[in-house]
């Protein structure tokens, strides 16, 4: 399955990494099926439908919603050959004994439950077809806990611990599953969040979508189960 006649799904579209990678698949010829909460945002980001795009509101909380969206993807492409679980969320602030059962929930949900609700939708179709490329998003915050940051590391570190899972259950069906683990990316909303900091030492979401590509490549064929730290100078 050569790059050009891949068929991407890729969650979390209209962020600032949902944005770069889409760019970054579509100049190697993909077809893209976008999808993010706010079917505004989507037609903002990236226009309407088209032969080679698919725009598709869904939220990752419900797991019918994400279902529905991956079988309008089939429809429309026959196929998905790459899933690119790339919404998260962040929250800090809190010790461990002050987090409240909705930031708990919040982060876990966002982070973790969303991959399973992709999984369930997207992996059948890919065993059907005996191939398949997986990439989830991390964080470096997955390998060790931080003072005000144990919820979201937990968070984390499930989607490391999934997928080492899933690419052990799925390795020997053609399904590779692999994860990245930025440091901090240059945002807009991370320079305005941290003023004094200098963003050249941070990851550009240009930088992390060549990995996230990548690993979505036939040349990733021999990579199972990897997390891949992707943390520029910081």
């Amino acid at each position: 399955m050569t790059a050009t006649t891949q068929t991407i799904l890729i969650t979390g579209a209209c962020g600032n990494l949902g944005r770069a990678v889409a760019q970054a698949f579509s100049r190697r010829g993909a077809n893209l099926v976008l999808l993010d909460r706010d079917a505004t945002l989507l037609a903002k980001a990236f226009g309407g439908d088209s032969p080679t795009q698919l725009c598709l509101a869904a939220d990752l909380m419900d797991a019918a919603a994400v279902q529905a969206a991956a079988d309008q993807a089939h429809t429309h492409f026959g196929r998905i050959d790459v899933l690119c679980n790339l919404a998260g969320g962040f929250r800090m602030g809190q010790a461990v004994h002050e987090t409240t059962d909705g930031t708990w929930d919040f982060l876990m949900g966002l982070n973790a439950r969303s991959l399973l609700h992709t999984a369930r939708a997207v992996v059948p179709g890919m065993l059907a077809a005996g191939h398949g490329k997986i990439v989830n998003v991390g964080a470096g915050a997955a390998a060790r806990g931080a003072a005000q940051m144990g919820a979201y590391s937990a968070s984390k570190s499930v989607v490391a611990r999934l997928t080492e899972s899933m690419a052990a259950e799925l390795r020997e069906k053609g399904i590779n599953v692999n994860c990245v683990l930025p440091s901090i990316i240059d945002t807009p909303e991370n320079r305005k969040d941290m003023p004094n900091a200098d963003p050249s030492r941070w990851v550009a979401p240009a930088q992390l979508a060549d990995v996230i590509v990548f690993l979505a490549s036939d040349g990733a064929g021999a990579i199972h189960g990897a997390s891949i730290p992707v943390a520029g100078l910081s």
